[in-house]
């Protein structure tokens, strides 16, 4: 029997078998945290936590708290990687995070006027907690999808994840412009719930992937023995997959090229709401514009995969690139609302297909056995991006007392970025994982 219609559109999405399905709807879940934390508890921290703080100051102590963060789970990761392939423990460590992570938001109800350091604890705990829990997430990608599938899956997945935060935002938004509709006493408790309700969300949404995606059965290489010290054995791994990824040319220089672009991406993303409060954009529209990108987001994310499969995901990203630096030098200028809910449009139009596209392009070019490890490379890769753009941003903010040659310094990150990427061949990576693969003469424990 021909598939139904419904079946095809679920083909052309990547969502058309229930694993697939239930993996994207943690793209929703964690994703919450992107919009809460990511955009509104940054507004949150510069007018209520950070209260009497100069405003320079606040900025550059939240860019300093991003910073730090990011380097803890790039410390972290690597070794919870190799935990994970030796042990078969990716959804195991992926609950523990989760864990972590939607704790740290819900406990952002608690933050009051002042409370500026258990604001900055509460970020970075959240922030290592969501980080985390995306190293064993998409790990479990190339297990579940084919080589030819797996850019509609990504991108699917980061598509249902603008779908499902853009939902909550807007119900958020609709609680802090109208409290008293609801029965809320005003919009700083208003505020509050949104951290609460959006670690119920991201407990609830992530529950599917443990009951339907399977755990990758634990693969033991050639030279390892069942009843080894778990620890021990991971070490191990790490330090040969440590050596190992060098050797993987193309996989090696994506990861470079990666770390440069989506550092500036990365800081555009979570530095863009304080930038627009500190240029003069009134709150509202601030809020208003970033719930856009959500939802510009949800057909733009689809399309980049429709156009991976035609012009490949490298190209592609190149695209993004492209807008992402435009978007630079737009913002260097901003001083409207209008302005910022432009620059708001272009963002939401590249930014879940770049970032789905190099998860995706990156997963084909590795061994499968060992993707935890991989992938926690790859975390770190990301993670670093993460240290210097939100740093560079605060310096050049303290230096200068303003965000905007800092906003403009981004370019550096995407021209930098692309000009590695063009060294990349993709169809040599993925020769080499098959081959790596091959010759690992791995055995079920």
């Amino acid at each position: 029997m021909p598939p139904s219609r419904t079946q095809r559109w679920l083909d052309q999405l990547g969502l058309h078998r229930p694993e697939l399905r239930a993996w994207a709807l943690y793209d929703c879940a964690n994703s919450v945290f992107m919009t809460t934390v990511v955009l509104i508890f940054p507004v949150y921290f510069y007018d209520v936590a950070a209260a009497g703080v100069p405003s320079v100051v606040a900025v550059a102590r939240y860019g300093w708290a991003l910073a730090a963060s990011m380097t803890l789970v790039a410390l972290l990761s690597p070794v919870l990687g190799a935990l994970a392939d030796y042990g078969a423990m990716k959804k195991k460590l992926l609950a523990a995070s989760v864990v972590l992570g939607a704790g740290a938001t819900g406990a952002m109800y608690m933050v009051g006027r002042g409370d500026w350091m258990l604001a900055l604890v509460l970020l970075m705990a959240g922030r290592v907690g969501v980080m985390a829990s995306l190293v064993f997430y998409e790990s479990l990608l190339p297990h579940i999808a084919s080589e030819e599938e797996i850019d509609r899956v990504s991108t699917g997945g980061y598509a249902i994840g603008y779908l499902g935060s853009g939902l909550l935002m807007a119900l958020n938004l609709a609680w802090m412009a109208r409290p008293e509709l609801f029965g809320i006493p005003d919009t700083q408790m208003a505020v509050r719930l949104t951290f609460a309700t959006s670690a119920l969300w991201w407990l609830g949404f992530s529950i599917p992937l443990f009951l339907r995606v399977p755990e990758p059965p634990r693969q033991l290489e050639a030279d390892e023995v069942p009843g080894q010290g778990m620890l021990r054995a991971a070490l191990t791994r790490l330090r040969e997959t440590f050596r190992e990824i060098r050797s993987y040319r193309h996989a090696f220089l994506f990861l470079v090229a990666f770390l440069l672009y989506n550092d500036g991406i990365g800081t555009i993303i979570h530095m863009a709401s304080l930038y627009g409060a500190q240029v003069g954009i009134e709150r509202g529209a601030l809020m208003l514009s970033l719930l856009a990108v959500q939802f510009v987001g949800i057909p733009f994310t689809f399309a980049f995969g429709w156009l991976a499969g035609r012009l490949g995901a490298k190209r592609s990203i190149y695209i993004a690139l492209l807008v992402y630096l435009g978007v630079s030098v737009y913002a260097y200028s901003m001083t409207t609302a209008t302005d910022f809910f432009v620059m708001c449009l272009a963002v939401g139009t590249v930014q879940g297909g770049s970032q789905a596209l190099s998860r995706s392009l990156f997963a084909t070019m590795i061994p499968r056995h060992k993707s935890s490890e991989f992938f926690a490379f790859y975390s770190v890769f990301e993670r670093f991006a993460g240290i210097f753009g939100p740093a560079l941003f605060a310096a050049i903010t303290t230096a200068t007392g303003s965000s905007r040659h800092a906003i403009l310094s981004l370019i550096v990150f995407f021209i930098a970025g692309g000009t590695v990427l063009a060294f990349v061949k993709v169809e040599d990576g993925r020769r080499a994982a098959r081959e790596a693969e091959a010759r690992a003469g791995v055995h079920a424990a």
